[in-house]
């Protein structure tokens, strides 16, 4: 398998889909492409991007191609077995994936005004309404997911999966900005953030030389 991801210290898809790729525990390269340099127009013309319309993360296996996020995970769920992924419990299971679906579809707000950059840790500053909403329902639904189904584990639904996929950028994000989080959600956020595959990409995206200036600044006031 060939995944193809951009910039690690900006690309919250991207992150999605690679720890997607780690966790289905298949052997992959990747290859990291800039975002926004002055090859990429060009780049994103050619045959390897051409069913995703240029968009990053895209998944090539053999002659089989995927890409969004959620679509590399529910692929390799089939691959490898759905319970790497999702819990075994129906009751669990069906609040993962609708989890993770409004992961995939909602927060816009924390989406545009806080972009993901994993190499800053910006002063807080207020949030908008907006973000506050959307702050306040990953709230609802973590503190849900973790009274209902964590048990004893660290993540949402006990083991790490799916549904700590899609919000692993979202805990990125609220270290970076300084956001206002309820007590508990401290301890989740640290449990995504020193996984073994969260530190591997952390450490990539440190080690990159490039910097897109749109996404350097802080939070609007």
């Amino acid at each position: 398998m060939k995944l193809i991801i951009g910039n690690k210290a900006y690309s919250s898809w991207s992150l999605r889909g690679w720890l997607a790729c780690k966790q289905s525990g298949l052997p992959f390269e990747e290859v990291v492409v800039p975002l926004y340099d002055q090859d990429w127009d060009r780049r994103r013309e050619g045959a390897e991007f051409a069913p995703s319309s240029g968009k990053v993360p895209i998944l090539w296996d053999g002659e089989a191609v995927v890409w969004d996020s959620l679509a590399i995970v529910e692929y390799l769920a089939d691959k490898v077995g759905r319970d790497r992924f999702w819990p075994a419990d129906d009751a669990a299971r069906a609040m993962a994936r609708s989890m993770a679906a409004e992961m995939h579809s909602s927060f816009v707000a924390l989406r545009r005004e806080h972009s993901m950059n994993i190499r800053q840790v910006y002063d807080p500053v207020p949030s908008s309404e907006a973000v506050v909403a959307d702050l306040t329902r990953l709230m609802e639904l973590w503190a849900q997911a973790r009274a209902r189904f964590g048990g004893d584990g660290q993540f949402l639904f006990g083991e790490f999966g799916a549904a700590d996929i899609m919000f692993a950028p979202v805990c990125t994000r609220i270290i970076t900005y300084s956001l206002p989080i309820a007590r508990f959600a401290g301890a989740y956020i640290n449990a995504v953030l020193t996984h073994p595959f969260m530190q591997d990409w952390i450490a990539g995206a440190q080690e990159e030389d490039w910097v897109i200036e749109q996404f350097e600044q802080p939070a609007r006031t």
